[in-house]
């Protein structure tokens, strides 16, 4: 298995996206001397004796609460349990993996005060494939993810279950198992675990990945689309996009124009075409993807940022032996970023559905209707591009901003939230709607351009094509098509057609 080895503030998305897709990761070893001065912080600022927020004190609307000295690991223990009060179905295995890197990472900066063992315990969970099972649902961004996060310190304390090989079970048993003892929390130790921003920013980061691998892919299928309705690549030429200023959309129009290069079906309709000008969803896809590519990566910028950074409170500074409660708990920045990717994949799904509806509409696409060679015997591709459309109006709804949304939590203490959590979750189901439209259109495209032979189009489109017509065989007479749709989508979902798309990266 791959290893991410992680240096306080230097990942990279790549290391992320690795972490994702099934990488391990461990801390550098080089950032041991600051964990543990920033537990030993801990003891000289609890030596003291004054009252510190979230280390002899009580939380949130109780920090006014005064906590003795024989009550601090039940304290923390405490605050552990009573948190843990999410519900819905668990975090995805990979999200959950990929929320404890994360968690990693902030600690590796020394400003958390959680002593070298409790790092080591999380460390050893990831390289084990102890999973914390953590119900996704109950965090409001702000404040921390603190139900989701509480969930994973509980596993870590030997409270609630954990995934191990693909089976839920006891956590004391799971941790038995792998030879490992429930983890005793030390002063302000609970509080680092569940506080900060790691739940959102995960699921943010695995709908980003998402989203870069559809977006690829929506430019093979586009590509794909304009050949098979004979379209025009005169609006890919890179003087109307340079004019434009654009880099997305100048990075769109060169692949598109890559993607097409050599195309013999482009060439037989190189003169004598009667027609003008191409639909928007051919004519405007550099502009329209190329936006949508522009928020991917000012997303991306963001979460690589926020994942590189610390987000818990109070943080600890060792140098001068202080504690100083802030904010960085707050999700704002990674709500914004999920916002964005929610809209960019509305937007390539919502664009690659006007594709499936001007292929099977014969007056604007010149193919027989549907695409089926016995239109009214048979329905050929009427009723998949209702379900793109379906699809698409699913998306359209769960698009709608959650950054703009707040609710007063903690009477009143906490009283503006992010809502990053359910914004960021909503990316999968919104990427696996989008990943079933594209499927969709490679299919109709292929079929489309099937219509055309003997001609072919590029290099590049006809390995697209050949690779789903590995799968599934052009459509004759009407067959059963949602195996079809399957089929292309574990396609889309694999990677192999986004490979194809020459761009610089996305994310």
């Amino acid at each position: 298995m791959t290893e991410i080895i992680l240096k306080a503030g230097e990942a990279t998305l790549a290391d992320w996206r690795a972490i994702y897709r099934g990488a391990n990761a461990r801390l550098d070893a080089a950032t041991a001397p600051a964990i543990a001065a920033s537990a030993a912080a801990i003891e000289r600022i609890l030596a003291r004796g004054a009252p510190v927020y979230g280390i002899n004190t009580g939380f949130g609307k109780l920090a006014s609460v005064r906590i003795g000295d024989e009550d601090l690991a039940t304290l923390q223990r405490n605050i552990v349990l009573s948190h843990a009060a999410g519900v819905g179905d668990p975090m995805p295995v990979p999200i959950a993996r990929l929320m404890m890197a994360l968690k990693l990472a902030s600690f590796a900066h020394g400003a958390s005060g959680v002593r070298p063992e409790t790092v080591a315990m999380l460390e050893t969970m990831l390289a084990r494939g102890l999973t914390p099972v953590i119900p996704a649902q109950g965090s409001v961004g702000a404040s921390g993810d603190l139900a989701p996060l509480s969930h994973m310190a509980a596993a870590m304390i030997g409270v609630s279950e954990i995934i191990s090989d693909g089976i839920a079970m006891p956590a004391t048993a799971a941790l038995a198992a792998a030879g490992l003892e429930p983890l005793t929390l030390g002063p302000k130790e609970g509080l680092a675990l569940l506080n900060g921003t790691q739940f959102s920013c995960a699921n943010a980061l695995a709908g980003l990945f998402e989203a870069e691998n559809l977006f690829r892919t929506a430019l093979v299928t586009g590509a794909l689309s304009t050949e098979a309705a004979k379209g025009s690549d005169a609006p890919f030429d890179p003087r109307i996009h340079a004019l434009r200023r654009h880099a997305g959309q100048i990075a769109v129009g060169e692949a598109l124009r890559g993607l097409m290069a050599g195309s013999a079906i482009r060439a037989s309709h190189l003169e004598g075409d009667a027609r003008v000008q191409d639909p928007y969803c051919l004519r405007c896809q550099p502009q329209v993807m190329g936006a949508a590519l522009d928020l991917l990566r000012q997303a991306g910028h963001t979460l690589a940022t926020e994942a590189n950074g610390v987000s818990d409170n109070p943080l600890i500074f060792a140098d001068t032996d202080e504690a100083l409660s802030g904010g960085n708990f707050h999700a704002e920045p990674v709500a914004f970023a999920a916002d964005m990717i929610a809209m960019a994949i509305c937007e390539i799904g919502s664009i690659a559905e006007r594709r499936i509806a001007m292929l099977v509409d014969p007056a604007l696409s010149g193919l027989p209707a549907f695409l089926t060679p016995h239109p009214g015997l048979n329905s050929g591709f009427m009723i998949p591009q209702v379900t793109a459309a379906a699809l698409v109006s699913e998306n359209k709804q769960r698009a709608y901003p959650a950054s703009v949304d707040s609710i007063p939590t903690s009477a009143n203490q906490e009283d503006h939230v992010s809502m990053a959590a359910h914004g960021a979750r909503r990316l999968l189901a919104m990427a696996e709607n989008a990943r079933g439209v594209i499927a969709i259109e490679y299919l109709a495209a292929a079929q489309g351009c099937d219509f055309h032979a003997p001609l072919k189009s590029s290099e590049v489109l006809e390995a697209a094509r050949a690779l789903l017509r590995e799968q599934v065989p052009t459509l004759g007479e009407d067959r059963h098509f949602h195996p079809d749709i399957a089929a292309a989508a574990a396609l889309v979902a694999g990677g192999r057609i986004a490979a194809l798309a020459a761009l610089p990266g996305v994310a």
